[in-house]
């Protein structure tokens, strides 16, 4: 029974789930290669049977299910809703509070390989004084933060959920960090608590140009800028499908998700080689297949694929620019990231803003998690004597 205490969780997938899971692999009926089987259409025929007979043959569930069982994790009924989390402490005194949120498809696997660097950086070559305690919470409707109590999860809600679970922490002041949604809830946690949030920091999605671009701000762009404005305008052309399906009837989508393996994985995988960097090299190539694939059985052995995309993309899916909580605000735009600086001041505090044009895509903390580290280190060495540590002594460690 879950309450709103905080209780020890692991991961333990009934071994009869995954013997079903493999007799469907099995059985899979792939259709005939379209003329034109290349990313274009999605993902490959031959590539996704690569990919399934991997899943069936050489992926070990059981191996990835360890690695994640010594992270700490938990769970504690916020709303009505199961809400899973990791949660580090640092063996520093004075660590910051930091919350990390992810995003669709991904999962809080995406930040397994910043928790040791941030949380014991002096362990990995860093600044002590740079460490963090980090909480990393399961967005309500995705993996074990199911089932959803009931709707309405939106950005606002979800950030006030996080508040009430840094306050059962006893968590008062913290930073905030996220990519995708979590670039959504990040800076909406700081309108919410602006007395406790000490820093925002973000990547990827914050300042995107969703709206028509005048003819007078094209001309004050940089040429980078320009370009990110070209993207999405050829985004909203020819990737918008999945959204509008998702946005508009997620149980019809829910259907193909929930219970074909091989239709889940083809939906995921055409999202991480569509968002990561290089665009030419393969999803896998870039993130490895083990990884890749412990995310997507986050989705498959919780049956959540539905409930992420509807809390994910049916709600406030463009949101009206909000009115800035003040609070300072740091940004990274990696390679594939198309956001704008003066869009993104029209609602936050930047305080900080940097490019790498060159390298990382959308799953930044997947890609290039030595670059997204460095970047939150700096960006909260300027905000941290707001905060303090401010950190509970008698919750879960």
């Amino acid at each position: 029974t879950i309450s709103d205490a905080i209780d020890p969780y692991r991961i333990a997938i009934n071994e009869n789930l995954l013997d079903d899971l493999h007799e469907r692999l099995r059985r899979s009926r792939f259709p005939e290669p379209l003329p034109a089987d290349d990313w274009n259409t999605g993902v490959p025929s031959t590539y996704l049977r690569q990919l399934v007979d991997y899943w069936l043959n050489e992926f070990d569930w059981r191996e990835a299910e360890a690695e994640l069982n010594d992270i700490p994790q938990y769970r504690t009924l916020i709303d009505g809703t199961p809400i899973h989390f990791l949660h580090v402490r640092s063996p520093e005194t004075g660590a910051l509070p930091l919350v990390l949120t992810h995003g669709w498809p991904g999962s809080f696997v995406e930040f397994v390989d910043l928790l040791g660097p941030l949380s014991d950086p002096r362990r990995f070559g860093g600044d002590p004084a740079d460490a963090f305690h980090v909480v990393v919470p399961t967005l309500p409707g995705f993996g074990f933060s199911t089932p959803l109590g009931d709707e309405g999860w939106d950005t606002d809600r979800i950030a006030r959920c996080w508040i009430e679970l840094m306050n059962r922490l006893g968590y008062h002041k913290f930073g905030v960090q996220g990519g995708d949604i979590g670039a959504s809830v990040s800076p909406a946690i700081g309108r919410a608590a602006p007395d406790r949030v000490v820093g925002v920091h973000v990547n990827g999605s914050i300042g995107m140009p969703v709206e028509e671009v005048s003819d007078e701000e094209l001309s004050s762009m940089t040429d980078l800028e320009r370009d990110r404005v070209n993207r999405v305008q050829a985004f909203m052309r020819d990737e918008f499908g999945y959204i509008a399906i998702q946005a508009t009837r997620p149980s019809n989508d829910r259907g193909i998700v929930v219970d074909s393996p091989v239709g889940l994985l083809a939906w995921i995988v055409e999202k991480f080689k569509a968002w990561t960097h290089p665009p030419e090299a393969l999803p896998d190539e870039i993130i490895g297949r083990d990884r890749l694939l412990t995310n997507v059985m986050l989705y498959w052995a919780t049956a959540s694929a539905g409930s992420a995309a509807y809390v994910g993309y049916a709600q406030n899916v463009w949101e009206p620019t909000p009115q800035s909580s003040g609070t300072p605000t740091g940004v990274v735009m990696f390679a594939h990231d198309v956001g704008i600086r003066q869009i993104a001041e029209r609602g936050n505090n930047i305080t900080m803003w940097t490019d790498v044009p060159d390298r990382g895509g959308h799953f930044a903390a997947l890609e290039e998690p030595s670059i997204l580290t460095g970047h939150i280190r700096e960006f909260f060495r300027t905000v941290r004597a707001q905060g303090g540590s401010s950190g509970q002594v008698g919750g879960p460690h």
